[in-house]
C-alpha cells in the first residue's frame, strides 16, 4: 500500500475518546509501518486540543499523539501526508460515516473501518456482552438484571465498561470502581456516573478506563464471569461468549442505518426488543423483520423497559421540570426519556419549560439539539457544566423537578425544589418466543460455550 519513502503509512484516527484510543492500543501502537500523525475528536464538548499521553502512546510516541478537532481533518490529511484515515467511533448515521469518507478521499487519503474481531481481546473468564443498535436502548438495565441473576446463582460478575476517559488520561488508564468513594476520587463526569452509579449501589465492581488489556488483566481476576457493558451501540472490545443486543422500537429502522449498531444487530446470538410496553405493534413489526432479515439465527426475546418513581402520587397534576439522560436525548437522538414517561403515566398538569431559563452551555446544547424541546438533558462533563445545570433547573418555575437520568444528582449539585428520581428497570415479556427470560437464556448459552 501507498507510503512514504521508508514504507509508514501516516494516519489519523477519527474517534471520540473511547474506541479511537483502544483501536491504536490493539493494531497500531507498536507497528512499525504505521506513524499515527494525531486522533481527532467528535460527539462530547471540550475532549480536543489534549494530547495522548506518551505514557500510553509507547516509545514510537515520545511526546505522544496530538487529539485535534474533527474540523481540522481536511487540513490535517493535506498538511501531513496522511495516507489513511481509520473511522473509529459509534453512533452515527451510516450517512454520517460516508460523509466522513469522503472528507478523507478528497483529500488524498484511504478511508478505513477496522472489523471488531480484528480489535477484540480474549478473556480467561465467560464473557457476557450487551450491546445495541443505538444510544438510549435500555442497555444499563439489561447490565443490571442480569448481575442480579449471576448474584443470586452464586456467580461473582464484574461488569467491564466501555470507556469514557474524559480527563487525564494517564490517571485513567486503569480505573476501578466499587464505591461512590471511588467515583469522587476519580472526579468522574456525570456521565460516567449514570454507567457505574447503578452497578455499584447493587454491589457490582465496575471496571472502565484506556487500556483495556491492562483492565481486563485485572477485571477477570475478580471476576467469575465477565459483562460487557457497550457505550453507545458500540461492538464489544472483549470477545464474547454470549453477545446481546438490545433493540429499540421507538426508533423502528435504526437498527439497520446507524453504525456500528447494524454489526451488532449481525453478530449477535441474542437480539431483545425492548420497551416493548410503550411500543406499537407495527414499530415492533419493523424491528422483528430487521432481525429476520440481518441474522435469523439469532434468539429473539421481548422486554419491557419499565418506569419506577418512589412517589408517583406527588406527580399528578404537578407542573414538571423534566430532567433526562444527557447522551441519550443529545447524540442518541430521542426526544424524550424516563422522567417524561414517569410525567404521562401519572398524570403530570403541566410540563415546564427550562428553555428560557438555560444558563451558559446549556443554552449552546438547545440550540445544538433543537429536537430537545422541553427536555433538560443531564449534561456535566465538566463542572461548569454542573454549575450551568443546578442553575437552569434552579431558575425554572416548577412544582416538582423529575430526574430522569441514573444518576444521584442530588449529590453533585444543589437542587432548590421538591424533586423525585425516575428509573428504567428491566422485564421479561411472558410472551417471549421458547419461555425462556434473559438471565435463563444467557445461561444456557454459557454452559454450551466450548
Amino acid at each position: 500500500m501507498p507510503a512514504d519513502g521508508a514504507g509508514v503509512r501516516n494516519v489519523v484516527i477519527m474517534g471520540a475518546a473511547g474506541r479511537d484510543f483502544h483501536n491504536f492500543n490493539v493494531l497500531l501502537r507498536n507497528d512499525p509501518a504505521v506513524h499515527v500523525v494525531a486522533f481527532t475528536a467528535a460527539q462530547i464538548p471540550d475532549i480536543d486540543g489534549r494530547c495522548y499521553p506518551a505514557a500510553l502512546a509507547g516509545p514510537r510516541y515520545p511526546d505522544g499523539v496530538p487529539i485535534l478537532a474533527e474540523r481540522e481533518l481536511t487540513t490535517l490529511c493535506r498538511d501531513n501526508d496522511v495516507h489513511e484515515v481509520i473511522f473509529s467511533y459509534s453512533d452515527v448515521a451510516h450517512e454520517t460515516v460516508m460523509h466522513a469518507a469522503s472528507l478523507a478521499l478528497a483529500a488524498g487519503a484511504d478511508f478505513r473501518l477496522l472489523s471488531p474481531a480484528a480489535t477484540m481481546l480474549r478473556a480467561d473468564k465467560p464473557v457476557v456482552a450487551v450491546t445495541a443498535v443505538r444510544t438510549g436502548c435500555g442497555k444499563s438495565p439489561v447490565t443490571r438484571h442480569l448481575c442480579a441473576a449471576f448474584l443470586a446463582r452464586g456467580i461473582r460478575p464484574v461488569v467491564v465498561r466501555h470507556p469514557m476517559p474524559y480527563g487525564d488520561l494517564e490517571r485513567q488508564a486503569v480505573q476501578r470502581f466499587a464505591s461512590h468513594a471511588d467515583m469522587d476520587a476519580a472526579d468522574c463526569t456525570v456521565e460516567e456516573r449514570e454507567e457505574y452509579e447503578h452497578l455499584v449501589d447493587a454491589g457490582i465492581t465496575v471496571f472502565a478506563g484506556v487500556d483495556y488489556a491492562r483492565i481486563l488483566a485485572a477485571a477477570q481476576a475478580e471476576a467469575d464471569v465477565l459483562l460487557w457493558d457497550g457505550g453507545n451501540n458500540d461492538t464489544p472490545f472483549f470477545r464474547p461468549d454470549v453477545h446481546l443486543t438490545v433493540l429499540d422500537p421507538l426508533r423502528a429502522g435504526h437498527e439497520r442505518t446507524y453504525h456500528p449498531g447494524e454489526t451488532n444487530l449481525r453478530m449477535c446470538h441474542v437480539a431483545v426488543i425492548n420497551k416493548m410496553d410503550t411500543a406499537t405493534p407495527e414499530q415492533v413489526a419493523t424491528v422483528r423483520a430487521s432481525i429476520a432479515a440481518a441474522n435469523p439465527a439469532a434468539r429473539v426475546l421481548l422486554a419491557d423497559s419499565v418506569v419506577e418513581v418512589d412517589d408517583p402520587a406527588a406527580i399528578r397534576k404537578a407542573r414538571v421540570l423534566l430532567v433526562e439522560d444527557g447522551p441519550t436525548l443529545t447524540h442518541g437522538g430521542l426526544p424524550f426519556g424516563a422522567a417524561e414517561a414517569a410525567a404521562e403515566m401519572h398524570g403530570a398538569g403541566r410540563i415546564a419549560d427550562p428553555r428560557p431559563y438555560a444558563q451558559g452551555s446549556l443554552k449552546q446544547v438547545f440550540e445544538n439539539y433543537p429536537h430537545l424541546g422541553k427536555a433538560l438533558p443531564a449534561m456535566g462533563y465538566s463542572r461548569r457544566q454542573l454549575d450551568d445545570l443546578e442553575a437552569t433547573i434552579n431558575a425554572t418555575p416548577c412544582d416538582l423537578v423529575l430526574l430522569g437520568t441514573p444518576v444521584r444528582l442530588d449529590r453533585l449539585i444543589r437542587i432548590d425544589r421538591p424533586w423525585l428520581r425516575v428509573r428504567y428497570t428491566y422485564r421479561d415479556r411472558p410472551e417471549t418466543e421458547g419461555g425462556a427470560g434473559l438471565a435463563d437464556t444467557v445461561l444456557e448459552l454459557l454452559d454450551t460455550r466450548p
